[in-house]
């Protein structure tokens, strides 16, 4: 349990969590840090055991310098070892994927929650990982199969147990239709993604405007509500049927999109519409001003498109459904449980393991666990380390144990 300066508290046993809200001063220390962040960006899982190897390494070499050995000559013998320990596992100890049978990656999945809040679920999570991580296989440019992580949507609601948390096809918006007149479904949805403002445009800060005569007060307020209304004439005209947006619509905007048979939006975050944009073959337009006449205009080419947008009952809770994207599959899963810090943990744990899963997939290979690639290692480099006497003999003299 870790509690900040503000009196946040944070429950955990994931490694590079506990060292991010760590206050580290020592710069060896903040090293350590920076590569638990890195292994939990890159691969996911393993974070303590990257800061337990490299504490380890970096107390061996302490004692080596100690012996009056040279930092460049104990970093090129760990470079030689590295090398020779990554040919080893890619010649004699990994196994590809193609070869195993179809619940080596349920069990990948498995080994990965073995330790974390939801390791007595690891049935149930295992197999929603993997078909999660299956749902949103993608290929690039080059023909390279991805397997994308934040094309999986983690969204968490409170209650329940956490055997109630669901996977769902398509990506999921915590989010709810603007008003209640617009219909919930639509069907070869054409979307936009806003990050602009549909409510009655207000002068700016700063701006002064002298007026003599009480009529053009009026004619003020009515450029003010047509300013708006002529971007939203802008951006159906060009076919859009759902309108998702990350700031506020107000009333008079309401009405024009019930009026259109519209799904709009509002109080959308970013980041899932950055997503959502990546995954419909949208463009998360900021403003509509064109650069070149500085007139505003919205182009048909900035819709994404979608099979369905639907709004669904989940649990509880009422969610935003986009299922069908054009460019990339997506997947999303609905956690249950007790509370902020349960979820927030189990959060941390399928993330883990959909990285986990992705590496697997990505990469085609697996390895033994429970040690045995370390103890074979162990093994390999120990033998192997006679043959470099003669290049390092002052290395080796110092600490035949390498």
């Amino acid at each position: 349990m870790m509690v900040d300066d503000i009196g946040d508290v944070t429950v955990t046993n994931d490694g590079a969590t506990i060292l991010t809200l760590l206050d580290v001063q020592h710069p060896a220390g903040k090293i350590l840090v920076d590569l638990a962040q890195q292994q939990d960006k890159e691969v996911g899982d393993g974070t303590t055991s990257v800061v337990i190897i490299a504490a380890e390494l970096l107390k061996r070499a302490n004692d080596l310098m100690k012996n009056k050995i040279h930092p460049t000559t104990i970093i090129t013998g760990y470079r030689l070892a590295l090398r020779e320990a990554v040919k080893y596992m890619v010649d004699n100890v990994s196994i590809k994927v193609d070869s195993l049978p179809e619940d080596s990656l349920i069990n990948i999945a498995k080994t990965s929650m073995s330790s974390k809040i939801i390791g007595s679920d690891s049935d149930f999570f295992a197999k929603m990982v993997v078909d999660a991580m299956l749902s949103v296989k993608t290929s690039n440019n080059r023909n390279e199969v991805k397997y994308p992580v934040k094309a999986v949507n983690i969204l968490k609601a409170h209650g329940k147990g956490a055997m109630e948390s669901m996977l769902i096809k398509g990506y999921a918006l915590n989010c709810t239709v603007a008003s209640q007149a617009m219909p919930t479904r639509i069907t070869n949805a054409k979307i936009a993604c806003l990050d602009i403002n549909l409510q009655k445009e207000r002068m700016k800060l700063g701006v002064h405007i002298t007026i003599d005569d009480p009529a053009q007060l009026e004619k003020i307020r009515e450029r003010e509500s047509g300013i708006v209304t002529e971007r939203i004439e802008k951006i159906l005209a060009t076919g859009a049927n759902v309108i998702l947006t990350t700031k506020g619509i107000d009333e008079m905007c309401l009405k024009q999109f019930v009026e259109k048979g519209a799904m709009a939006v509002r109080r959308c975050k970013k980041e899932d519409l950055r997503r959502i944009a990546k995954a419909t073959g949208a463009t998360l337009v900021s403003t509509l001003a064109d650069i070149n006449t500085g007139d505003e205009k919205f182009e048909g080419a900035f819709l994404g498109s979608a099979e369905e947008v639907a709004q669904e009952r989940i649990s509880d809770d009422e969610c935003i459904l986009v299922k069908g994207p054009k460019e990339f599959s997506a997947a999303s899963i609905i956690l249950r449980g007790p509370n902020d810090y349960a979820l927030d943990e189990m959060e941390r744990s399928v993330h883990d393991s959909l990285s986990a899963v992705k590496r697997t997939l990505e990469s085609g290979r697996v390895v033994p666990g429970g040690g045995a690639v370390e103890t074979a290692l162990h093994i390999y480099l120990e033998e192997w380390a006679t043959s470099v006497v003669r290049i390092f003999p002052a290395l080796y003299s110092s600490n035949s144990s390498l």
